[in-house]
């Protein structure tokens, strides 16, 4: 099986060169920036598995990177931060990164979040139930991981197409945030439950007709999550 590749971001080449050499030794193949604009075209050309990504950037920032990617594909995207407030943690997420490890870092633990991030992207959902699920004018494709609303494609990030499926394959089921961590990131991400409402809030902006007033993923106050019953079919 070829090797997965990651590229690696950030402007403090020792970190690169910590980050790469932890990742070689794991047997992926390792791409490398110092900058945002470096970095949008080695993504662009090379479409690596997943992206290691510094917020603090030159030419580019990180954020802004993370902006342009996801309104292009859904890549696996792992922030690296120096910041430390949830609300800059919380940025991140809300433009669509699917984990972040805040600095100074153990090497050890971003490769457990990478490993994380991957076997969510390779592993799609489980086998279990029908290979496709409509909701009203959704169509969700379960083996082929993709996601039709009103016949137009909607590129979802590995997290986000997880959490989808989740809610989907239970329609009516309240959810809670605990209950999401758990089953859409497992129990190795040390995450906290606002991070569940940055997600949902990227999902309802790519399938709700108004993310405002959803009417597919609703929210229980005080509790959690749930897909709408309404129009719910499975598809053999």
């Amino acid at each position: 099986m070829a090797r997965q590749t990651i590229l690696v971001v950030d402007d403090d080449r020792k970190i690169v060169e910590l980050v790469r050499l932890y990742l070689e030794r794991d047997g992926y193949h390792v791409l490398t920036a110092y900058n945002g604009l470096t970095a949008l075209e080695l993504a662009r050309q090379k479409r690596p598995d997943l992206i290691v990504l510094d917020l603090l950037l030159p030419d580019l920032d990180g954020l802004d990177v993370c902006r342009i990617l996801r309104a292009e594909s859904g890549v696996p995207l792992i922030m690296l931060t120096a910041k430390t407030m949830e609300e800059d943690r919380l940025a991140g997420l809300d433009l669509g990164a699917d984990d972040y490890v805040t600095k100074p870092f153990s090497p050890r633990e971003l490769m457990a979040r990478i490993r994380a991030v991957l076997r969510r992207s390779n592993n799609g959902v489980a086998p279990e139930g029908a290979a496709e699920i409509r909701i009203g004018d959704m169509l969700i494709d379960r083996h082929g991981h993709e996601v039709r609303v009103a016949g137009r494609p909607a590129v979802l990030t590995p997290t986000e197409f997880r959490l989808l499926v989740t809610l989907a394959e239970q329609p009516g089921r309240v959810f809670s945030r605990l209950e999401l961590l758990d089953r859409v990131f497992g129990y190795d991400f040390e995450g906290f439950e606002r991070n569940v409402d940055a997600h949902i809030k990227n999902l309802r902006k790519k399938i709700e007709p108004d993310p405002e007033k959803p009417t597919y993923i609703q929210t229980v106050y005080g509790v959690g999550y749930k897909m709408s019953r309404d129009q719910v079919e499975d598809a053999p």
